[in-house]
């Protein structure tokens, strides 16, 4: 039996759906008949082109009269789309981003000369991965690990929806987001694009992203919504060796248990596209895997869906994974794994060389149909036959304090408080503070990748609009009162981790005079390759700054501005307080100065475990077997699970007490539905947001079982002294795991619910084994 996850107010629950063929989308007969009518009159040649995506400097150039300008060259359009029948344009120009108006200029030209060209809408594509992230003037939120940390769907929703807006005003109407991999390796440089390393977490962001950027009609999406494509599929966030775009070794368990569900789940919830892993999971390069792309995805969930390629990856199937002799090799490996659509992107012999393998009889007609149904359909859901340009003052909200208001409240709540000894904090008006360390003044710091840039750097000019943390900080104390030398700063001619020689000595001399450092140490913005790294542990500069000033005697609290947790367990005893804000966008140092300042409360957890060594790299779900006890005997087989801190974990100025916990049914089977409750007091003096997670533990199982898994999340805010029950449907068979057969199965004996410390023991009485692969 497959489960339906949909969005429902601020809830995530899972629905039953009992028809295994069901469709992912709901089939509308009208668009339908107008991709046939309109498959039929087209030529094997423009078929090709609609499968064809290239980036937006082919038919341009940088427009020296124009500031971040951009124009459009025919002559180059006639090349692209009026020989080739190109049908998807995307990214940025490298002049950089552009304003919404100018937009409106590039892509209404494109769209004109491919109706006229062709007959057929241009579908253009941006990544928008944290706001309206290549629109001048947009609004940015968080980075989705940021998101993670909130705990709260809702925000994830409200975001989605006013990204999709802006992109709308902009003219585009397809986002490369969200970014649903699942970051379990704190090595990886791409962690903070995912909401963390929870299976469920991730599918519950997932369906609120979708929700957000679609609307709730994925057959009409409206001129306020945008498409989704889904990232990257599959198990890309776990690289054996942490680096990016390199392969992973995955269980078959896992895979289909953890990897999938995010996507199986934003796909039940109506997502309209989706994009590949660029390494091999397995030793199958992910691109060539048929069993995962059509079989997992097309024929299972029944999904009439696109799936395009990752930048320049089918290449990439013969000059680095080496399972194609040539480019036509990888060509045909690809497309017939079940590839719609190439993400080239600056060469059309892509178009050529498949006519000949389809001439050849080695890429049948109907591949190329079913391929071309895909992309026209999601063009027809998108409305863009019917209209494909807007006016940017249609869209009068477009970097709006309204929608800056929502990133502000999402950036509070997407940080997390790890420490605060003897209650530093809150910050009281009129201490001196003094600010130091690399990331105190620079909004690139706070944005991280994919801001403007694809690495987030050359941003500060562009978004001097915004505070740093430091200018952020002198606005809420008083600027007499807030003095900052860094010590340690960033190289921005350089690699994302190069530094300037330090000038500690100055920073701990302007320390003597201050009652309180708050020192603002991390990484610089990165993303993808470029951001791998050899050692997690903090730079050493950074690490002597923080030493340098605890020898003062000053007390510090230590903020951590960064994409993945870099270790901190030499300089961490050294803090009064510790906040990990991870990436929160423009309106970062904003919300940081109304946390310190007790004008607003701590909400946030850990998206993801934080390690303490380089060596211990955990996820909280592990097996129990990876950590045992001393035995007797000649060995020693002391194994313990070492952690900075856990994932979940984050403090509040408040206390919350929980009791009560309850489940209807001390015994169940897989066809029941639970009902779990647990009663939440805040016990502190002021008010307070808690999330509250919802754990289970299978004590005994077939595949040694994991420590615990997170079932249910809600985020609830309570005023001092009041007491609020939290309730929880949970169909027993989502208990269940993949076994060493690849089956779903849930067995019978005991099972361990818990929350906030309240833990209940119930008993599964009978086993049960699904045949079907989702359950």
């Amino acid at each position: 039996m497959k489960y339906l996850l949909l969005l429902l107010s601020l809830s995530v629950v899972i629905v039953s759906c009992s028809d295994e063929k069901s469709r992912a989308i709901p089939l509308d007969t009208a668009i339908e008949q107008q991709v046939e009518e309109l498959l039929a009159n087209m030529t094997l040649d423009e078929k090709i082109g609609q499968m064809t995506q290239l980036v937006i400097d082919v038919v341009g150039q940088t427009d020296v009269d124009k500031p971040q300008g951009f124009r459009v060259d025919t002559v180059k359009l006639q090349e692209i789309i009026g020989k080739y029948k190109v049908g998807s344009l995307l990214n940025a120009p490298s002049a950089g981003a552009l304003t919404p108006e100018q937009w409106q200029e590039v892509i209404g030209t494109i769209q004109q000369f491919s109706l006229r060209e062709i007959g057929i809408p241009c579908l253009y594509g941006l990544d928008q991965n944290h706001g309206s992230t290549y629109s001048l003037g947009g609004t940015f939120f968080p980075q989705n690990i940021g998101m993670g940390a909130s705990f709260n769907a809702e925000l994830v929703r409200q975001a989605a929806e006013i990204t999709a807006y802006e992109a709308r005003a902009s003219n585009v109407p397809w986002t490369f987001s969200p970014t649903i991999d699942l970051g379990r390796d704190q090595r990886w440089p791409r962690l903070w694009e995912n909401f963390g390393e929870d299976v469920y977490v991730n599918a519950a962001m997932a369906v609120a992203a979708v929700r957000g950027f679609q609307g709730d009609d994925a057959n009409h999406v409206d001129s306020t919504h945008i498409a989704v494509t889904l990232k990257h599929f599959l198990g890309y966030g776990i690289p054996f060796t942490g680096k990016d775009r390199t392969p992973a070794y995955i269980s078959p368990s896992d895979l289909r248990e953890k990897y999938f569900e995010p996507y199986r789940a934003a796909i039940q919830a109506g997502a309209l596209s989706l994009m590949v892993n660029s390494g091999s999971v397995n030793g199958v390069p992910v691109h060539s895997n048929r069993e995962l792309l059509t079989t997992w995805l097309k024929e299972d969930l029944n999904w009439d869906g696109m799936i395009i390629t990752d930048w320049a990856d089918i290449d990439n199937l013969y000059n680095r994974e080496r399972v194609a002799v040539d480019k036509k090799d990888a060509i045909r490996i690809a497309i017939n794994a079940g590839i719609d659509m190439t993400m080239d992107p600056y060469n059309v012999n892509f178009c050529t060389l498949l006519r000949e393998l389809v001439d050849e009889g080695l890429v049948a007609q109907s591949r190329i149909d079913d391929a071309v149904r895909r992309i026209l359909r999601l063009k027809l859901r998108l409305g863009l036959m019917d209209k494909n340009l807007y006016e940017a003052t249609d869209y009068q909200l477009f970097g709006s304090q309204q929608f800056d208001s929502v990133a502000l409240r999402a950036a509070r709540e997407s940080m997390v408080l790890l420490k605060n000894t003897n209650n530093i904090l809150p910050l009281r008006q009129g201490l001196k503070i003094l600010v130091s360390g690399p990331n105190a003044n620079s909004m690139r710091c706070l944005n991280g990748g994919w801001t403007y840039t694809w690495q987030g750097n050359n941003v500060d000019d562009l978004l001097a609009g915004h505070n740093t943390i430091y200018e952020a900080l002198a606005a809420r104390f008083g600027s007499r009162n807030v003095t900052m030398c860094q010590g340690v700063t960033y190289n921005e001619s350089g690699q994302y981790y190069d530094e300037f020689e330090p000038e500690i000595d100055k920073a701990v001399e302007a320390a003597r005079s201050v009652d309180v450092i708050v020192v603002c140490i991390g990484e610089n913005s990165y993303t993808e390759t470029p951001g791998n790294l050899s050692d997690l542990t903090l730079s050493a500069n950074q690490r002597e700054l923080v030493k340098a000033l605890a020898r003062t005697g000053k007390p510090i609290v230590m903020i951590l501005n960064q994409g993945r947790p870099r270790i901190v367990a030499d300089i961490e005893p050294l803090a009064s307080a510790v906040i990990n804000m991870l990436l929160p966008g423009n309106m970062g140092g904003d919300a940081l100065a109304e946390l310190l300042s007790g004008d607003a409360n701590f909400s946030g957890k850990l998206p993801y475990t934080y390690p303490r060594e380089v060596n211990s790299l955990h996820t909280y779900d592990y097996r129990m077997s990876e950590e045992v006890g001393t035995m007797t005997g000649a060995y020693n087989y002391d194994a313990r699970i070492s952690q900075q801190w856990p994932f979940g974990y984050g403090l509040s100025y408040t206390t919350f007490a929980y009791s009560n916990l309850r489940i209807d049914k001390s015994s169940f089977t897989a066809d029941d539905i639970l009902q779990v409750s647990v009663d939440v007091s805040n016990t502190g003096n002021r008010a307070g947001q808690e999330a509250v997670l919802l754990y289970s533990s299978d004590l005994i199982a077939t595949l040694t079982p994991e420590n615990r898994r997170l079932r249910r999340f809600e985020k609830i805010e309570l005023q001092p002294g009041r007491t609020q029950t939290v309730s929880f449907e949970l169909p027993a068979e989502e208990l269940a795991y993949v076994g060493s057969d690849g089956r779903w199965r849930l067995d019978e004996g005991e099972f361990r619910i818990t929350a906030g410390g309240q833990a209940a023991t119930i008993t599964c009485t009978k086993t049960k084994i699904w045949d079907t692969p989702n359950r």
